[in-house]
């Protein structure tokens, strides 16, 4: 009876044992293909903001690509949010970039920076 134990619990060992190495492998393939969806998506994000800046840098068709990718950002934004407006959505921009650009000039020297939060007291926004 010892024996026939034994032999079960060793069968029953090897089988988790060979149930972990394929969860092992699974999550570990998992991974590496999750940072290159991941790396592929910040790619297109970097090329796609480096496309906006190129364009933009040219005066007169750069202030019609303002226009249009404003719209299409202003439309993606409408689509979470169906009860939004222009308004809304202007004053959800001029709080996010006043942010970000807050971050950005505290990375200047610190004879140079502003005070943080210096733009975001110039925005009135009624919610």
């Amino acid at each position: 009876m010892l024996a026939v134990s034994t032999l079960s619990f060793g069968i029953w060992a090897m089988s988790k044992t060979a149930q972990v190495a394929s969860l092992t492998a699974t999550m570990a393939a998992n991974t590496i293909a999750h940072r290159t969806a991941l790396t592929q998506s910040a790619a297109r994000l970097r090329a796609k903001a480096r496309l906006r800046r190129f364009i933009v840098a040219v005066p007169i068709t750069g202030l019609a690509f303002v226009a249009y990718f404003e719209e299409h950002d202003y439309q993606e934004w409408l689509q979470d949010n169906p009860d939004g407006d222009r308004t809304k959505y202007a004053c959800e921009v001029a709080i996010i970039t006043a942010e970000v650009l807050d971050e950005v000039l505290q990375e200047l020297p610190e004879n140079l920076q502003p005070n943080p939060n210096s733009l975001k007291r110039y925005i009135t926004c009624e919610d």
